[in-house]
């Protein structure tokens, strides 16, 4: 990424990637982020934060933020979420 607003861009930025559960929760499940791979300059400084928002039962959005003069050319996110889930015995009547 040679060019993007990670690398060649300065002040705050911000990318956001949508992630859907494979199945949806009963209720907004407790979602952690972390970074499993970054690929930063070493000529700048390395400020990185990354989160979960806007979590619902479906899914969530990954936030990665950085600023100042930090050049992020690869960055990626592993994340876990934990709650209650349906049950194959649970069964509704209308």
């Amino acid at each position: 990424m040679h060019d993007g607003a990670m690398w060649s861009g300065s002040g705050p930025r911000e990318v956001r990637h949508t992630q859907a559960f494979k199945e949806e929760f009963l209720e907004p499940p407790m979602v952690t982020v972390g970074i499993s791979m970054w690929d930063i300059d070493h000529k700048a400084n390395s400020r990185v934060d990354i989160s979960a928002e806007n979590i619902s039962t479906s899914g969530f959005e990954i936030v990665f933020r950085t600023w100042g003069d930090s050049r992020i050319a690869r960055i990626r996110a592993d994340w876990f979420a934990f709650g209650v889930a349906r049950d194959e015995d649970d069964w509704d009547v209308n």
